[in-house]
């Protein structure tokens, strides 16, 4: 296989940082990406494969246009963005109301679709591209107390990736949705944990319960990131654990989100079972 170019954000640390580093093992080009270069500094000059670019997913449409013409004008092309940036903002929805919610979209739904508007027309000229969304187990298990804004904001890109499957199709690009379980990545870490100002003392038991539980389980996630990158590397390369299969369009990692998961479709099964009567009694009879 011919080498590609990857353009990936948010490889600061986590998920990023171990793509960069699978990408390159497998002898592809990466240009890595992060809000700030001070974060990726240490990355420069370690590869003649790879160049550092400076991108923040919220500068807006015109900002991130330009920044995707610095990245083509690096090599030449883009075979493969990922789209990795991304934030966690936990917090009660009536403590955090609108403003919680608007604050998570910015980087993880906005600003993923504005940096994948940037560079879908490079792609739509070399007649070929791979767009992958990284997503999240969380969309399948919202109901989780103080997750609202991250899970909704996870179901809002689940949803993008799959109608931009279907629009970009015609222009042989393919997308792939990553949905990660709990991976020991910096993710909890760099949470903004219930940062608001109005909160109600009714929440206060709750709140500093779920917090203690993240704050448990931090270090102990079963998820290996590196693992996980090698996996995202495979299934777009075609080689290794993905060779010989059809492109899978979903792409779940982790024990906890296989189980997840399947619960919520076995849930999502049983209603429309129970309730058959109900939801096939109310179309027109023909």
């Amino acid at each position: 296989m011919s080498s590609k170019v990857w353009l990936i954000t948010g490889t600061s640390s986590g998920f990023g940082r171990s793509l960069v580093s699978s990408v390159l093992a497998r002898g592809d080009r990466v240009i890595a990406t992060s809000r700030s270069l001070e974060p990726i500094h240490n990355l420069e000059g370690t590869s003649p494969n790879l160049r550092l670019l400076q991108l923040d997913v919220t500068a807006g449409e015109a900002v991130l246009k330009g920044k995707l013409e610095e990245a083509v004008a690096v090599w030449g092309r883009i075979d493969v963005l990922v789209n990795n940036a991304g934030s966690c903002h936990l917090g009660i929805l009536e403590e955090g109301g609108s403003a919680l919610v608007r604050k998570q979209y910015e980087v993880n739904v906005f600003g993923l679709l504005d940096v994948t508007v940037a560079c879908l027309p490079y792609m739509r000229a070399q007649k070929e591209g791979t767009v992958v969304v990284m997503g999240s187990r969380s969309a399948w298990t919202a109901e989780t107390i103080g997750l609202g804004a991250y899970g909704s904001s996870k179901a809002a890109i689940h949803a993008l990736a799959e109608t931009l499957t279907v629009e970009l199709a015609q222009f042989n690009i393919r997308v792939l949705l990553v949905e990660p379980s709990a991976f020991r990545t910096r993710m909890v870490r760099t949470a903004d944990n219930y940062n608001m100002e109005n909160r109600i003392p009714a929440y206060d038991g709750t709140r500093e319960e779920n917090m203690r539980g993240y704050d448990s389980r931090d270090g102990k996630q079963a998820g290996d990131p590196d693992k996980a990158m090698d996996a995202v590397v495979d299934v777009v390369r075609g080689e290794g654990r993905a060779e010989g299969k059809p492109w899978p369009g979903y792409l779940f990692l982790g024990k906890e989100a296989d189980r997840d998961v399947r619960a919520k479709c076995k849930i999502m099964t049983e209603r429309l079972d129970e309730w058959c009567e109900v939801v096939k009694g109310v179309d027109f009879e023909d």
